[in-house]
């Protein structure tokens, strides 16, 4: 059996765009395809290397999307390919199961990570119960089997805050932090980025950002959420190439850097937001990096108060995360988002720098993985 760490050989992602915006004819494969392609150029190997594509998505209301992007990239029709469906979690823990591949010695080289066409999600109805009935649409499915626990996420960020007193001056100064590092940070990004129809970088973060102008969108009062503290609706793919060290000395490949292991748990499913903390306590006791020296901590915050949330749950400084921008100012392409994150922290490592990235899910879920350069 292989063992970790494993090489990582190549990453890119796709620029993140709101729902509606450049990326909305693009079909899960139609963003995901363009990376794959950029992967195999970058590490100089053949399409015929790729033993297996693991790919996360949440929104696609089934068939293989894995698949569709194995066929679409052009892989020998021989490649499988599996589609993981954790929600928010799907993109990181895709590359994780596929890392479970390689140390089982079903694959020796990988292509993983997320795409969400969140445009064109399909829509959703429930079928009759009795003959005549009309279809009932409904916006997502149950996430936890008990209705009282199984809060819309939005309404459980703002329960959250108004129990910890967090303000929405508070949240609005957070959105606005995350989109003035991520305008800045717009530059570096560059090289992680595969441009894709007309579009070179993420589309939502704004050098100025007028939260307070914005309307609530939850909750009441001073701890009430508004517009500017919640992630977008958004479309975007990230993937890795990935690879153990047998296949590396086989092919004469050289590591850009290595992935050392990843985490999925499992919390309250009235708080899911707050499991991304719990996987981040979880990687830290199995990697036995402290989190508070690495080089590079990404979260998908999703909402301001979620990343209040981690750092407070973490004993954080706000600057410890997110240091060129979070979720919060890409926007949430839903199953792609933990694998975006990761190539984030890829993207800012650099020596012997290491890094992790975090994500949380609907029904209390998280996941976590943990990477250093080589």
């Amino acid at each position: 059996m292989n063992h970790a760490p494993f090489a990582i050989l190549a990453w890119a992602r796709t620029p993140v765009a709101p729902v509606g915006g450049a990326l909305s004819r693009c079909q899960p494969h139609d963003l995901a395809a363009p990376l794959l392609a950029r992967l195999l150029a970058d590490s100089g190997l053949p399409a015929s290397a790729v033993d297996a594509v693991v790919l996360g998505n949440a929104l696609g209301a089934g068939g293989n999307p894995a698949r569709m992007l194995a066929l679409a990239a052009g892989l020998p029709e021989c490649t499988p390919a599996m589609t993981v469906d954790t929600q928010c979690c799907a993109g990181l823990d895709a590359i994780t199961h596929a890392c479970g591949l390689l140390a089982l010695g079903q694959a020796q080289v990988v292509v993983a990570g997320g795409a969400e066409a969140w445009s064109r999600a399909p829509l959703r109805h429930h079928r009759p119960l009795a003959p005549g009935d009309a279809p009932v649409p409904y916006e997502r499915p149950a996430f936890a089997p008990w209705p009282e626990r199984d809060p819309d996420m939005l309404q459980a960020a703002a329960e959250w805050a108004r129990r910890h007193g967090v303000t929405r001056a508070a949240q609005d100064a957070w959105a606005v932090q995350s989109h003035a590092r991520a305008a800045a940070a717009q530059g570096a990004m560059a090289g992680e980025i595969v441009p894709l129809h007309g579009l070179a970088h993420d589309a939502y973060p704004r050098a100025r950002l007028a939260a307070a102008r914005m309307p609530v969108v939850a909750g009441e009062g001073a701890c009430a959420i508004g517009a500017a503290a919640v992630s977008p609706k958004a479309d975007g793919a990230a993937l890795l190439l990935l690879a153990t060290r047998a296949a590396c000395a086989r092919l004469g490949l050289r590591p850009r850097a290595l992935w050392h292991g990843g985490v999925s748990v499992g919390g309250a499913p009235e708080a899911p937001m707050l499991c991304a903390a719990q996987a981040a306590r979880a990687a830290q006791a199995r990697s036995g990096w402290a989190l508070s020296e690495l080089d590079a901590l990404e979260l998908h915050d999703a909402f301001a108060a979620q990343g209040i949330a981690f750092c407070d749950e973490l004993g954080l400084p706000p600057g410890a995360i997110n240091r060129q921008g979070g979720g919060l100012a890409r926007g949430h392409p839903i199953g792609a988002s933990g694998a975006i994150a990761l190539v984030r922290v890829l993207a800012q490592l650099q020596g012997e720098a290491r890094g992790m990235a975090c994500i949380a899910g609907a029904g209390g879920l998280g996941a976590a993985a943990w990477v250093s350069a080589t």
